[in-house]
């Protein structure tokens, strides 16, 4: 398991992250307006899971933004921006920055997807926040690509994610 930090100190999660080659798990979360979504909404898509801390977070805000530049320019291909913020949090954030290319996603209700995911963050300040992970399911289903970013105070590197999806 890598070593992750947040602002240099030492977070646990619970589990690792899939890995390239799996089968991705099956999951339900909330959307904006409180309806749930789950994987097989997506069933023949490509996925991106751009998942982080929370939108109050410069850091995480920037990967929206970013990821919502990117989605405009990828076929057959959907963004979704997962954290434990409330949707109606998410919601806000969007419309004020114009965000219309991602899809926002919200584990508040259960935190099932960061434990089944194995990025649930178990130790204290960060406890039950999702760590910042970037996974990539392919339209059968199947993981394609993982990035867990070891310092969460850090972006993704978009680049390395989005040669995959070229």
């Amino acid at each position: 398991m890598a070593q992750l930090t947040f602002k240099g100190n030492p977070i646990q999660i619970a589990g690792e992250p899939p890995k390239v080659g799996d089968k991705a798990k099956d999951f339900t979360l909330v959307k904006g307006d409180l309806s749930r979504v789950s994987l097989k909404d997506f069933k023949g898509e490509r996925l991106v899971l751009n998942v982080f801390l929370s939108l109050d977070t410069g850091t995480c805000a920037a990967s929206v933004r970013n990821f919502n530049k990117a989605a405009a320019n990828l076929e057959n291909t959907k963004v979704l921006c997962i954290s434990k913020d409330l949707p109606f949090a998410q919601s806000r954030f969007c419309e004020a920055e114009g965000i219309e290319n991602v899809i926002m996603l919200s584990d508040f209700a259960t935190g099932q997807f960061g434990k089944d995911y194995g990025i649930a963050i178990t130790n204290e300040p960060l406890e039950g926040l999702l760590s910042r992970t970037v996974i990539v399911i392919d339209e059968k289903g199947t993981v394609s690509y993982v990035q867990q970013v070891t310092e969460n105070s850090h972006e993704p590197d978009y680049e390395d994610v989005l040669k995959v999806l070229k």
